[in-house]
């Protein structure tokens, strides 16, 4: 029995009950998939559901500022993901008259939507027969033929998509495109995959070979960069605090923040009050000390943010104000809204 045909077998018994699988409408397609890029199911489920109740057409999105857009967005993290989406929206409806492109090339012309996306939106709603490569699909390809190129690297890139487009069922692309990345979701798992009642488990060389857990294979990861975040949280006498939009490219691009003074290493009080961005920020006498007691660490896929939250209470401030009820209608990096949450409970 063929590879597609035994998984297409097991999807007919495992499927998911996912909400955009109730029609093959590109717009829910699209918007699935760039919410699932490296996020789970059950993390991206209810924002699905949130913006496609926020958001019922592709027309509605396109008009939503894009602070919105981010703020909705907020927790799921990759936020260059919500600028493409929200970009890509307004392309869509008002040059394209709403009508997604039908076919993989054109898909690609799309911001933020890439191979695996196209991929993923061509098959399950025009039925066309490309293989969709995302890393449930990496993982069973290794184990299953047994493959040790690098996933991350320039030839396993281009193997494993071979591969994939060599061994689809081309009959039924949208179904199987799915069954196998929800095989390599609940049955060949990252950890502890069920091997010993998998239907596949016979003819699998990564079992045959008892390579499951080295496979697949990634290069080595880049070095991780350590920053140093100060945040100054402004309280001032009329409890107005501080705001800032970040500007530039960047992780954070579009969100707010409050004042950050970033360093090399932890630094005190002392240090703080005495630089020059705090002092370009308070000129009247002011009273600081550090919110969190205990370390608070932020891993990125990338960096890690070693962040510490100075509370300035100050009778007033020069620039722009913004009043603490209001704080939380902007769209902040989880980072921030983790502190919000905790620091309103308390003192709010």
């Amino acid at each position: 029995m063929s590879f597609s045909i035994n998984i297409n077998n097991w999807y007919s018994e495992h499927k998911r009950n996912l909400p955009w699988r109730t029609s093959k409408n590109p717009y829910h397609i699209w918007l699935s998939e760039i919410m699932l890029q490296q996020t789970r199911v059950a993390q991206g489920l209810p924002y699905f559901m949130k913006f496609t109740t926020r958001f019922p057409t592709v027309f509605d999105l396109a008009k939503a500022s894009e602070s919105e857009v981010l703020k909705l967005w907020q927790g799921l993290g990759y936020y260059s993901r919500a600028r493409n989406l929200h970009q890509t929206a307004k392309y869509v409806s008002n040059t394209l008259q709403g009508v997604f492109p039908n076919n993989y090339k054109q898909l690609l012309t799309l911001k933020g939507v890439g191979d695996y996306t196209a991929s993923a939106i061509a098959s399950i709603c025009f039925e066309e027969p490309v293989a969709v490569v995302d890393g449930n699909v990496y993982r069973v390809l290794s184990r299953y033929f047994g493959i040790k190129t690098p996933i991350n690297s320039t030839q396993g890139i281009k193997e494993f998509k071979k591969l994939a487009q060599e061994v689809m069922d081309t009959q039924s692309p949208g179904e199987y495109n799915q069954a196998l990345m929800d095989f390599g979701a609940l049955q060949c798992k990252p950890q502890n995959p069920l091997c010993n009642e998998c239907l596949l488990v016979d003819s699998c060389e990564g079992f045959r070979l008892q390579l499951t857990k080295e496979l697949p294979v990634k290069e080595k990861k880049q070095r991780i960069k350590k920053r140093y975040f100060n945040f100054l949280v402004a309280v001032t006498d009329e409890n107005e605090t501080l705001l800032e939009e970040r500007k530039g490219r960047g992780i954070w691009e579009g969100l707010y923040q409050f004042p950050l003074i970033e360093r090399n290493k932890y630094i005190g009080a002392d240090e703080l009050i005495t630089s020059k961005e705090f002092i370009s920020k308070f000129t009247d006498k002011v009273n600081v000390t550090l919110y969190n007691k205990k370390e608070i660490i932020h891993k990125l896929s990338h960096q890690h943010l070693y962040t510490q939250y100075w509370i300035v209470n100050t009778p007033k401030l020069n620039e722009p104000t913004l009043d603490w009820t209001a704080v939380k209608e902007k769209p902040v990096p989880v980072l921030i809204a983790k502190f919000l949450d905790q620091y309103l409970k308390t003192e709010g």
